[in-house]
């Protein structure tokens, strides 16, 4: 059964063979007879081609979103959960299979209820924007600083060691709302996709609120990095986005689900697996 997922350096997606390998031992290998599709945003038109070879689709805990449009459903598809109910309504199916992120089954693996809490605040910045500028802001405030291209284990620990979280990263607010780390979405581009994330809250029984604060760029890597003016003008956007996340610090309601919400999911969740565990001991993807 091969595992499908975005192969990028980001916490999300790496989330994938970190945390099946784990939960579901032996299964995944090479065979793309049969695709595990979990954790991301997977569920649109491209996936028919990137499981153009499967026999089957194993859907579990994934969302619809991005691409031109969704799948036309058949019997190649196997699905024991979704993301959010508004996945569950763009394919068409019962929302009884709209229970959560897959990420939330990080509950079976980590405990952080011994974590010392180290920052008030931390920030997980997207991948893409992540690295030195985001880091020196959060240094200057004394925030804590979450790279989501750092390794599963660093991330979990950083999460569990802030009293709030800040993410502009989608999984690091799953991550953190299973963790019991109360979380404030961020928002710095347009491109964001507010649907997954909608989609997700949902599910949890949360309101979507996003901060919006400008986008930092990266400091200069040219040659000329020490020239005076890229000198002062990565200082100048830094002290933009300083001034913009403290605002954040000082206005934004900190959002986290019930734990009564979180721990009937993971049962839920959990049951699904079972289910899944009893479906390939079966022979049913052979």
């Amino acid at each position: 059964m091969k595992l499908l997922y975005y192969r990028e350096n980001n916490f999300g997606d790496k989330l994938n063979p970190w945390l099946w390998d784990k939960l579901i031992p032996g299964v995944i290998d090479n065979d793309h007879t049969t695709a595990f599709v979990a954790i991301g945003t997977l569920i649109n038109d491209g996936l028919p081609v990137k499981t153009k070879n499967s026999r089957f689709r194993v859907i579990f805990g994934t969302g619809v979103g991005y691409g031109q449009g969704i799948p036309q459903l058949d019997d190649s598809y196997k699905i024991y959960c979704l993301r959010g109910p508004l996945s569950a309504q763009a394919l068409g199916v019962s929302d009884k299979l709209a229970l959560t992120d897959g990420a939330v089954l990080i509950r079976n693996l980590f405990d952080n209820y011994s974590q010392k809490k180290v920052y008030k605040f931390s920030y997980m910045p997207h991948y893409e924007l992540a690295g030195e500028s985001w880091s020196l802001v959060c240094e200057s405030l004394g925030f804590g600083y979450i790279d989501p291209r750092w390794s599963i284990e660093k991330v979990l620990s950083c999460i569990s060691e802030t009293e709030v979280l800040f993410a502009e990263a989608m999984h690091g607010a799953i991550i953190a709302d299973a963790l019991r780390v109360p979380w404030v979405p961020i928002v710095t581009n347009p491109t964001i996709l507010q649907f997954k994330w909608q989609d997700w809250c949902q599910s949890i029984n949360v309101n979507y609120q996003p901060s919006y604060i400008k986008r930092l760029h990266h400091p200069s890597q040219k040659r000329d990095i020490f020239s005076p003016v890229r000198l002062t003008r990565d200082w100048v956007r830094q002290q933009k986005s300083k001034s913009q996340l403290m605002h954040v610090a000082k206005t934004a309601q900190p959002a986290l689900s019930s734990d009564t919400r979180i721990e009937n999911l993971t049962q839920e969740m959990n049951e699904k697996l079972e289910k899944f565990k009893q479906d390939f001991a079966q022979g049913i993807y052979s």
